[in-house]
């Protein structure tokens, strides 16, 4: 996702009148619903998978309608063009192909949260304050626009951790105990030590240069771009450039970038990477995915690696990722995109069950708390741990305060930029002027700072 497209039209405004009829202690909008063809946009088939077995599965679709997923994969920003074109070219389109239902994603929410091709899921699509409550208001936030209406809904929250190997930690640090090994993690100078021990037994502390870039991007002490459209590198940047140059130079990673084959071997077997910066998906997909040997085994069936993780909160509190569903302009079937939203993102019910099946964080601040400090809950692949509890803690600290429009640019090329320095194949002055360079490409309206 190299770059992000700007939304250069105005949309339809589409009014569209909605009453709401008490149901069983809910609310359901009533809706004149004429399409036959639900259609759904996405990346993955994350969600389409968690629709088919907790929404569809449950018979809640319609018999008449006929549920379509379209996925684009978000590779070099495919998803986000085909999208575009698709709201744009919405008013026209045929009934049976307009967008019902599209997701997105954190970095680039406020692309579509801030444009006429996204419904107020209140006013619009009809769930109400009674709905919503239960959620991590943070997840309504980021999908909040300048007016304050919320134009997204999610079933994720996604608390950050520390995933790391508890063979190792025995190893370097003589105990794989939680506790004793956040002590060890609790801020970045003991992590810096920490990493430092590592090395002295041929261990990486981290796998590439990308490890440890969200707990400083989701700590930023101001946006990306102040009031003037000049660009602001946050002093929490500089310090992830300066740790990441300091531990390349040191030999304390493998210098992977994330998602590549070195980056994913890491985290299997042979690996001898201490341990991944990841929020909740990663850790129970990503990680898990990549710990075993054949993902689609029974999960009993480990390779060594399989129970060897456990989680910390590590040296800062942060967020990752996570996906909204959003209800789109023009859409015929508001009144099941309602029910979908309900469902999939404020049933307390279908949100710990979700949890229990796939052990990710769902949305539902009660449902987790009530995992949290259930003594039988607990995830083999993490040696038995409750991993919930230490989300629910995370997700506490989360501060969306600064985020903005500009975060998947900026983050991408922030990245980007600084392989160079960090190999020693430019100096510093240099990487940041690369850097300004690929921003100001990608969003032409700002400026760089004097």
């Amino acid at each position: 996702m190299k770059k992000s497209r700007s939304i250069i039209a105005l949309l339809l405004v589409l009014v569209m009148a909605l009453s709401p009829v008490v149901l069983g202690g809910s609310v359901k909008a009533e809706t004149a619903d004429s399409g036959k063809v639900l259609n759904i946009w996405g990346w993955n088939e994350e969600f389409k998978g968690l629709f088919e077995t907790y929404f569809q599965g449950a018979g809640l679709v319609p018999e008449d309608v006929e549920v379509r997923f379209t996925i684009v994969p978000s590779t070099d920003n495919a998803y986000q063009n085909a999208l575009d074109q698709a709201l744009l070219d919405q008013e026209n389109a045929a009934d049976d192909d307009k967008i019902d239902l599209f997701l997105l994603e954190a970095d680039y929410a406020l692309k579509y949260v801030d444009s006429d091709f996204t419904l107020d899921i209140m006013n619009d699509v009809g769930l109400t304050e009674e709905d919503l409550a239960g959620q991590y208001k943070y997840t309504q936030e980021i999908v909040t626009d300048g007016n304050g209406a919320i134009k997204g809904t999610s079933w994720q929250a996604t608390p950050g951790l520390f995933a790391y190997r508890r063979s190792i930690a025995l190893d370097v640090l003589g105990t794989d105990d939680p506790e004793a090994v956040q002590e060890a993690l609790s801020d970045w100078d003991k992590f810096a030590a920490v990493a430092e021990q590592m090395a002295a037994k041929d261990y990486k502390m981290l796998s590439g240069f990308d490890d440890a870039y969200r707990p400083f991007s989701n700590n930023m002490t101001n946006p990306w771009v102040d009031e003037n459209n000049v660009i602001n590198l946050d002093e929490n940047m500089v310090k992830w450039i300066e740790l990441t140059k300091d531990f390349t130079d040191k030999g304390y990673h493998n210098k992977s970038r994330l998602w590549d084959d070195q980056w994913s071997a890491d985290q299997g077997p042979g690996s001898n990477v201490f341990g991944f910066f990841y929020s909740t998906w990663g850790i129970n997909f990503t990680l898990l995915g990549n710990a075993l040997e054949d993902p689609e085994a029974e999960q009993a069936v480990g390779n060594g690696i399989y129970g060897d993780y456990a989680v910390v909160e590590g040296p800062q509190n942060f967020y990752w990722g996570g996906s909204w569903l959003a209800a789109a302009a023009g859409s015929d079937n508001l009144g099941l995109v309602r029910d979908i939203m309900y469902t999939m993102t404020c049933d307390k019910d279908t949100m710990q069950q979700i949890t229990k099946d796939t052990q990710d964080f769902t949305n539902h601040e009660e449902a987790m708390a009530e995992l949290a400090a259930d003594d039988e809950f607990a995830s083999a692949f993490l040696g038995g741990q409750n991993h919930i509890a230490l989300f629910v803690e995370s997700a506490k600290g989360i501060d969306m305060s600064n985020m903005s429009a500009y975060d998947q640019g900026m983050n991408e090329n922030l990245q980007e930029a600084f392989v160079d320095y960090f190999n020693g194949n430019v100096d510093y002055d240099t990487a940041l002027d690369n850097f300004y360079t690929a921003v100001i490409e990608t969003y032409p309206d700002l400026t760089r700072p004097e």
